[in-house]
């Protein structure tokens, strides 16, 4: 069973995110989960977005980052959107690691490294009606990483928008949900 770090995108810790977290450790794995908004939520991507620019992006990476100490070494780093930040730049940066899932964005290499790490599995999903992955230069990020790995996967998902997994979020598609969530399960039973 997989040791996962686990980061919520900027709505919070929602109650779907939360079930996501659930059904992985449901399935024998234990999840970290910390929640870098100190208890908030919101409705809308806008608002989330909002208290993110608030409280300053690069202080809730480093938050994730620093969530990471007093951890072991092999974990597998996963993140929702805003999440990918800290969740890859750990995959990238901190030795030990399992694997990666990035889950509705991803940043492009040479960002927090010049390359992916080897020996470190990636999994990349994505909305294909997302217009922040699909359009802002995401989808050729996750490309780039999965080429680069040694074990990569790319999966995006028709007619599914940004944070089509989290029930909670306006976006959610549950078909595309539970087959992301699937595909996520798979590969943490077998990094």
């Amino acid at each position: 069973m997989a040791d996962v770090l686990l980061f919520h995108h900027a709505l919070g810790q929602t109650p779907g995110f939360l079930a996501f977290a659930d059904a992985l450790r449901a399935a024998g794995h234990t999840v970290h989960a910390p929640d870098l908004y100190a208890g908030q939520s919101f409705a809308t991507l806008d608002e989330g977005m909002a208290n993110a620019r608030s409280i300053g992006f690069q202080q809730l990476q480093d938050q994730g980052v620093a969530a990471a100490d007093g951890l072991p070494d092999a974990l597998v780093y996963a993140g929702f959107s805003l999440g990918v930040m800290a969740a890859q730049q750990l995959a990238q940066t901190r030795p030990g690691a399992r694997g990666a899932v990035l889950l509705d964005s991803a940043i492009p290499l040479g960002e927090f490294a010049p390359d992916w790490p080897d020996g470190v599995p990636v999994q990349v999903h994505g909305g294909e009606a997302d217009e922040l992955f699909m359009d802002e230069g995401d989808v050729d990020a996750a490309r780039a990483i999965v080429a680069a790995a040694d074990d990569g996967e790319l999966f995006t998902y028709a007619g599914c928008g940004h944070l089509f997994a989290d029930p909670s979020a306006p976006a959610y598609d549950p078909e595309g949900a539970a087959l992301a969530q699937q595909r996520v399960l798979d590969f943490l039973a077998r990094v």
